[in-house]
Formats: C-alpha cells, structure tokens, sequence
C-alpha cells in the first residue's frame, strides 16, 4: 500500500486502531497478575519482541519485500506459538488473527493464503473454544482479510487510473500546444515570407540597378515598391491576427484584393457561403502563396485563380502559363532574384491541407505549374 496515497483521516484512524490495540494486549496480559518479578520483565520483552516483529513484518509487505516478508511471518508466527506456552494467550491470539489478515492482504495470493492457513491452524489447535466458535472466528477472520484485500487493490486501481487520466491530460495539453506553435509558425510563414520575399525581391532589384549605373527613377520605383510591400505585409500581419483570433473577411474579397494586386485572372464557381475559419484561412494563405511563387519564379506568366464552392467542399486551383524566355520578373529583373524566399512554402501549404481532412497537389503542367488545393467545409 502507498502511504503517501492514503488520506490524512485514514491514518489517523490507523495510527488509532493500532495503539488501541496495542493498549488491549498489553492491560489483557498484564491485568490478572499473572506476571510477576523476572516474569513480568520477561513477558514484557516478548512484548516488544512481537511488537518489533510485526512492524518489520508490515514494513516488509509494503515495500514488496517477499523473502524477508515469509521470513517475519514465521518469525511472528513463532513468536505467537512461544506467546501462548507462556501464558499469554490474547498476544498469541493477536498475532495469530493479524498474521492472517495481513497475510491476505498484502502478500500475493499464494504466499498469503499458506501463511494465513498456518496462522488459523495454529489458533484452531491451541484453542479450548467449541468447534462452531473456532469456524465461525476463522471464516470471520478469512472473509474480513478478503474483503481489506479488495479494497486495497480497488484503491490501487483508482490510483492507476487517476495517475493515467493525469497523464493523458498533460499529454493532451502537450500535444494543444504544439499544434497551436505549428499553428502560428504557418501564420508567421506565410504573411512574413510572402511580404519580405516580395521586399527582397524590389530591394536587390534597386541595387543591382545602382551597380549598373542604372536611372535613379527607375531605382526610385523599386525603394517605393519595397515600401509599398511593406505596408502590405503591416496589413496583412495585422490580418493574421486577426484570423488567429477567430476574425476573418470573407474569402472572395480577399481574393479579389489578391488578385488585382498581383494582376492575376480571378473565377469564382458554384454557390458563394461562408466557410468555416480553419478552411477560409486554407484559402487564403494557400491562394497567397501560389501567387506569390508565380511571381517570384514565373514572373511574366499569365496566372489565373479559381475558386471552386462544391458540395461539402471547396477548391482552389492556381495556374500559372510558361513564363517569357529570358525573363524571371514581371518588371525584367535577373534570374537570380527569383531564388528569395524560404523554400517551404509548397510544404506549410500541404501540411495546412492535411491537417483539414483535405489535400494539395502542386506540379508542373503544360510549361507552367498548377496548386490544386481541396479542403472540406
């Protein structure tokens, strides 16, 4: 038995029955007068003896001692033996019924059943009682260790299963949060990668146009438009926030703000409603990155968006056509820019899609490339 699991009552209440008992045997042995001189002293050291014993004997069983728990248990059951050829009848009787209770208790079941069966033997041999009295105290003594046996091993159960219910809750919490941090990490992903990607892109177009000694309006028109992303990317943080709180627009004027701002052809199929917040937010995000990967890698490619309402679903399909030879920009710059960016934006995508019961295709067609994403409602 665990005895930091046992309420503060019960063992106060143990603590009680032991020292009352202890009471009971000591004023039962001594209070005849049947003890006297170097007697007295002698049935007072077997006392202690005893008492000794059976601490150990409890200690034993409740670290899960086995050898030296038979051990105590037959020096007990000697020591109850040696208790009653002196006289001591009520001590050797105690040892007798809590060797058999404790027996049944906390030894498994074998070894507790051989050494309860010996204790009740040994009583049922000395006793003067009538045969009915000796059945009835047995059976007495068997059922009520059996029945304290059960309720240790319920306790044991129920402290299983809360220490298993903990668990599983800590787990469940762990588990909340890391998908709550892989959450936000696709949020910071997809509003930074989009918005800084595109700065990065005007910002080295700008100086490599100042090492070419090009026109300073010309570079001018790259510093606003890096500004103009920045603002966006502001706007479109502050969007994201909004959307971890549970605030969103409406995916078709999000799409169509997308849209005109990165010159892309836009149809909307199908019966327009509202989506549910972790699907809109799949839209957009997935539509956000699709265009934004046309222009940084396909720039000056034709790119249409569909949006595609179907029933219990949605879908969204982003085409981009083969881009111009030679160009990698729609504004002309080098084929070096188009390598900014992070690199997972196809993988935070299809992972955001499988998280929804839904899926992402993405590959090559037809010289362009083509994001199909599917999501349930």
């Amino acid at each position: 038995m665990d005895r930091e699991a046992e309420s503060r009552p019960r063992r106060v209440l143990t603590v009680l029955g032991r020292g009352v008992l202890l009471v009971t045997v000591v004023w039962g042995t001594f209070a005849d007068g049947g003890f006297a001189g170097w007697a007295a002293v002698a049935a007072a050291a077997g006392l202690a003896a005893a008492v000794g014993l059976c601490a150990a004997f409890l200690r034993a069983t409740r670290e899960q001692r086995p050898l030296p728990a038979y051990l105590l248990a037959g020096a007990v059951l000697g020591a109850a033996w040696l208790a009653d050829s002196g006289r001591a009848t009520l001590l050797a009787d105690v040892l007798w019924y809590g060797l058999a209770v404790m027996s049944l208790v906390r030894m498994p079941p074998v070894p507790g059943l051989v050494t309860s069966a010996a204790s009740l033997a040994s009583y049922a041999a000395v006793t003067t009682a009538s045969w009915l009295s000796v059945a009835a105290t047995v059976g007495g003594i068997t059922l009520l260790g059996y029945l304290l046996r059960l309720d240790v091993e319920a306790r044991g159960t129920s402290r299983r299963l809360l220490a298993q219910e903990r668990a599983a809750r800590a787990a469940e919490a762990e588990s909340a949060a890391l998908a709550e941090r892989a959450r936000i990490a696709r949020e910071i992903h997809d509003v930074l990668a989009h918005s800084l990607s595109a700065q990065l892109v005007h910002l080295e177009a700008a100086r490599l146009m100042l090492d070419a000694g090009t026109d300073r309006e010309q570079i001018r028109e790259r510093v606003v438009a890096a500004r103009r992303m920045a603002q966006d990317g502001l706007v479109e943080t502050r969007q994201a926030l909004s959307a971890l709180r549970g605030e969103l627009t409406p995916v078709g004027e999000f799409l169509v703000e997308l849209t005109g701002r990165e010159r892309a052809a836009l149809v909307v199929s199908g019966t327009p409603r509202p989506l549910a917040a972790e699907a809109s937010l799949a839209v957009r995000r997935t539509a956000q990155e699709a265009v934004t990967n046309v222009r940084k890698h396909a720039a000056g490619a034709r790119c249409s968006v569909e949006l595609r309402y179907l029933d219990g679903a949605v879908e969204l399909e982003v085409r981009n056509t083969r881009p111009p030879r030679g160009r990698s920009d729609g504004e002309g710059e080098p084929a070096e820019l188009a390598a900014s960016g992070s690199g997972y934006g196809l993988l935070g995508m299809r992972e955001r899609a499988e998280l929804l019961g839904g899926s992402l295709v993405a590959g090559p067609e037809d010289g362009g490339w083509r994001v199909l994403l599917r999501v349930p409602e």
